[in-house]
């Protein structure tokens, strides 16, 4: 099929097609005697597994490494690894999310919650003193950190 059949098909532009060839996701397409590329029926399913992988948070480096060259030559430790490691980072990504949250909620509350005839900068200083007496917390994972004390 050629690469405007495959584009309707699987709902990607041409464009990000060719990207995924370039970027070695994709098996090269053949070249008719007039250059056009001919893919088979496979490279559809290949678009589908790294749409879907992307969905879920795979970045393209992570697809090219347990994404097989053959689709019938799947790694089973390699794509159970794969999946095992981004369920962590998904886990620590949530941690971090509802520290966030948490943090968020509790500042809203203390800029709410202004005193009686406090004026901005005086809230904004009680604010701030209640920010700096709260422990901040470091995440070893993976580039998560959490928010910086402010000062």
């Amino acid at each position: 099929m050629k690469i405007g059949e495959l584009a309707r098909l699987s709902g990607l532009a041409a464009s990000r097609i060719r990207f995924y060839e370039a970027h070695g996701l994709l098996q090269p397409a053949q070249r008719q005697t007039n250059g056009y590329r001919e893919y088979d029926s496979e490279t559809l399913t290949r678009l589908e597994i790294i749409r879907r992988a992307q969905s879920a948070g795979f970045s393209l480096e992570e697809i090219r490494a347990f994404l097989p060259s053959d689709l019938n030559s799947w790694s089973h430790d390699t794509l159970l690894q794969a999946l095992q490691r981004k369920i962590g980072e998904i886990e620590s990504l949530e941690q971090h999310l509802a520290q966030s949250k948490r943090h968020l909620a509790a500042l809203v509350e203390e800029i709410t919650n202004r005193l009686e005839g406090e004026d901005c900068e005086g809230a904004a200083r009680r604010v701030l003193d209640k920010l700096r007496q709260e422990p901040v917390g470091r995440s070893s994972k993976k580039g998560y950190a959490r928010p910086a004390r402010i000062r």
